[in-house]
Formats: structure tokens, C-alpha cells, sequence
């Protein structure tokens, strides 16, 4: 939840959340300076079946966009039903953006 205090990044596709961490709460997570990543997709998206398919699409793609996370921050990612059906390339293109 200390993410929804963070800085607001929207998107076409999504609204990122971006907040960073302090020393402290990287060594009680024990995560060190590596960045941490949610998904959030809700019910008026669709049911479970389009909501795990928008899920599975956003993290297939965050995965690509990984280079450009800074260190020792925590992104929320908050699903429209957009990226159901958005070009791979273009949530790719979208989060890669919004990281920077």
C-alpha cells in the first residue's frame, strides 16, 4: 500500500504507481537494490479468464522492459481493459516509457 503515495504514471494501457525505496526497507524486504513489481488487474475488467490474460501479457512484457527499472523501487501496475487487446510491441513500448 506505501506504493499508492508514490509518484502516478499513466498510461494508455495502465496506470503505474512508482515509488522509491530507502535502505531500510530494501534490507526488510531482503531484496537489496533490486526493483519490485505488482499487477493489479480488477473485476471490471472482465472475468478471471480475461483478467489472468491481461496479467500474464503485463508481466510478459515488464519482463522485456526490465533494463529500464531504476534500482531500489517499487512499481504498481494497474490494468485497463486495453491491454487486453493492445499490439505486444505497444505495452512493450508503454512500459519501457513509464519506467523511465
Amino acid at each position: 500500500m506505501a506504493v499508492r503515495s508514490g509518484e502516478k504514471r499513466r498510461g494508455k494501457y495502465f496506470l503505474m504507481e512508482v515509488k522509491q525505496r530507502d535502505e531500510e526497507t530494501s534490507k526488510q524486504a531482503k531484496t537489496g537494490d533490486s526493483p519490485r513489481i505488482g499487477f493489479t488487474v480488477t473485476k471490471k475488467n472482465g472475468n478471471a479468464v480475461i483478467r489472468n490474460r491481461i496479467r500474464r501479457r503485463l508481466k510478459a512484457a515488464a519482463a522485456l522492459s526490465e533494463a529500464a527499472m531504476a534500482s531500489q523501487t517499487d512499481y504498481v501496475i494497474v490494468a485497463r481493459r486495453e491491454a487486453l487487446n493492445a499490439p505486444f510491441s505497444a505495452l512493450t513500448r508503454e512500459l519501457t516509457k513509464r519506467f523511465k
